[in-house]
């Protein structure tokens, strides 16, 4: 089609050009060379600017066809780009939902084995009751007995006889294994002052069981009221209880406004002496920071935390945990090495882990904590903003730093003093916030009223003693609180110790001694019987 219009326009320049000189012979008088060279030009003229036109319109062309291929490329980058993301939340799930199941089959593991050690327990116990069953002596001849049945005139002073049954009672094993045999002629010794009981009155014997003799407590004692400690008797707790792994995870619900539902908790930490006495976290931090050991404290929050996490999200993917995590380790660049390995280690755990600050650290925020801030904003950590003191936020840097939440007390947030104080008014805060990514979470709620004005500021979450105080982690188990002791060496296979742990562990013991003495006291009082 290109090859016809360019004939078809050279024969019409041709007869422009040779219509030209005929008019110019004919008309004008002209020579015929004259005419034939004017005739000539005026077809060069006409060449040059066909050729001129069809360059200039080949440039427009292909600058218009390279404006499209430039789209098209653009387009298939955005495609790969889209693809490439999609990918990456594939993988991502794939590992998420590989290490929920290692989780779950870790704890099948360990429940079998504590299903093991209970049989390995049981086992022992019927063997020890074997072996006392063996040890009761053979009952008395015939002759024996008829010489009891007539001393029977003569009964044992209940007192002597209740002490008598106390005394067998609190015999171990084998000094009952030991007396049994010498009873007989213990018996028939003193049988001119004080004959043995009938057979009948065993029953008054058992009167006194062997259980309230073990587990019946000192007597009480008044309890002293809680003296202030100084600064060296908490320091000297506070490392006590990270040698001793003694420092326990309160967890506080975050509920969704207004209806209620749980959507994180935040980790509360909590310390206890060597009397098992409680220490608040706020009565602690600033000895531990200014003792150097609030790093090793961190660390061991952030396993528990993440551990704690895993076992939430067995039950429910959606819930997520707060995490405090104190202005020194941010800035130490040997602690935050550790925190961040590890949390490097279950970065799968990243969209429900929310790493939580106080609003004066991240305004004091060095070159080293700031560096640091994008280190983990980099592997997908969320942050939080708590210990608010007012409302003066830029919403664009928070967000461009990684934050995610802000924690505002309700008083705060209700405060009329406060839309004069701040740049924008409390109940435009939410909106702004939002805009950015940013959720207001409304702290320290103690009453329904305040649940009803927060409803007017659009505040989504909420927080605070009316929903549920700070409650202890539930115990995995009497196994796991001895397994807890051994935990931190061994990396994140720690099992979250119960905050009465070593009373737990106390108390499963002094029961197991409890139920062995009564089944001693049992046999006791069937030889006494039998006698």
């Amino acid at each position: 089609m290109i090859r016809i219009s360019t004939i078809f326009i050279a024969i019409c320049m041709v007869l422009v050009a040779a219509s030209l000189g005929l008019i110019l012979y004919s008309v004008a008088g002209i020579s015929g060379s004259e005419s034939a060279i004017v005739a000539l030009a005026a077809l060069t003229f006409l060449i040059l600017y066909n050729a001129v036109s069809m360059r200039l319109r080949d440039r427009t062309d292909i600058g218009s066809q390279i404006a499209d291929l430039s789209r098209g490329t653009a387009d298939l980058a955005r495609q790969v780009a889209e693809f490439g993301r999609r990918l990456s939340a594939v993988e991502g799930r794939i590992v998420s939902s590989s290490s929920v199941s290692a989780d779950r089959l870790q704890g099948v593991i360990g429940e079998i084995n504590e299903l093991g050690g209970l049989m390995k327990q049981l086992a022992v116990t019927v063997a020890q009751h074997e072996d006392l069953i063996a040890a009761i002596p053979p009952a008395p001849p015939p002759g024996a007995a008829a010489g009891m049945v007539r001393e029977a005139d003569h009964p044992l002073p209940a007192a002597a006889s209740s002490s008598g049954a106390r005394e067998m009672t609190a015999l171990p094993p084998s000094d009952i294994e030991q007396r049994m045999p010498e009873t007989p002629g213990t018996f028939s010794a003193a049988s001119g002052a004080a004959p043995l009981p009938p057979k009948p009155q065993a029953p008054a014997v058992t009167a006194v069981p062997a259980a309230s003799k073990i587990t019946t407590p000192a007597p009480s004692t008044p309890v002293a009221p809680a003296v202030p400690r100084s600064q060296p008797q908490i320091l000297a707790a506070v490392k006590g209880a990270i040698e001793d792994n003694r420092l326990d995870i309160y967890l506080q619900p975050l509920v969704t406004l207004p209806q209620r539902k749980v959507r994180f908790y935040e980790a509360v930490t909590r310390l206890r002496d060597e009397r098992d006495q409680v220490v608040a976290a706020e009565d602690f931090i600033g000895i531990a920071e200014a003792a150097g050991l609030v790093g090793r404290i961190d660390h061991m929050v952030l396993l528990r935390c993440v551990q704690v996490l895993r076992r939430l999200m067995v039950r429910n993917k959606d819930v997520g945990i707060f995490c405090n995590i104190s202005a020194a380790t941010l800035s130490s660049p040997t602690n935050f090495s550790q925190c961040l390995d590890f949390l490097e280690a279950n970065r799968a755990l990243a969209p429900s882990f929310v790493l939580e600050f106080k609003q004066s650290t991240l305004r004091s925020l060095g070159p080293t904590g700031a560096e640091h801030l994008a280190a983990l904003a980099q592997r997908g950590y969320r942050f939080s903003i708590d210990h608010v003191t007012d409302l003066r936020f830029e919403p664009r840097e928070l967000a461009d730093r990684g934050v995610r939440f802000i924690k505002v007390p309700a008083a705060l947030l209700l405060d009329p003093k406060q839309s004069s104080a701040s740049d924008i008014h409390p109940t435009d805060l939410s909106d702004l916030l939002g805009r950015f990514g940013i959720d207001l979470i409304a702290e320290r709620i103690e009453g329904e009223n305040s649940v009803v004005d927060l409803l007017d500021y659009d505040v989504r979450f909420g927080q605070g003693f009316l929903f549920a105080p700070p409650r202890p982690l539930r115990p995995e188990g009497a196994s796991a609180t001895g397994e807890a002791a051994a935990g931190p060496s061994g990396g994140q296979d720690i099992k979250i110790q119960d905050p009465n742990a070593a009373g737990t562990t106390s108390l499963d013991a002094s029961h197991t001694n409890a139920s062995t003495r009564s089944g001693n006291a049992a046999l006791a009082r069937r030889a006494a019987g039998t006698l």
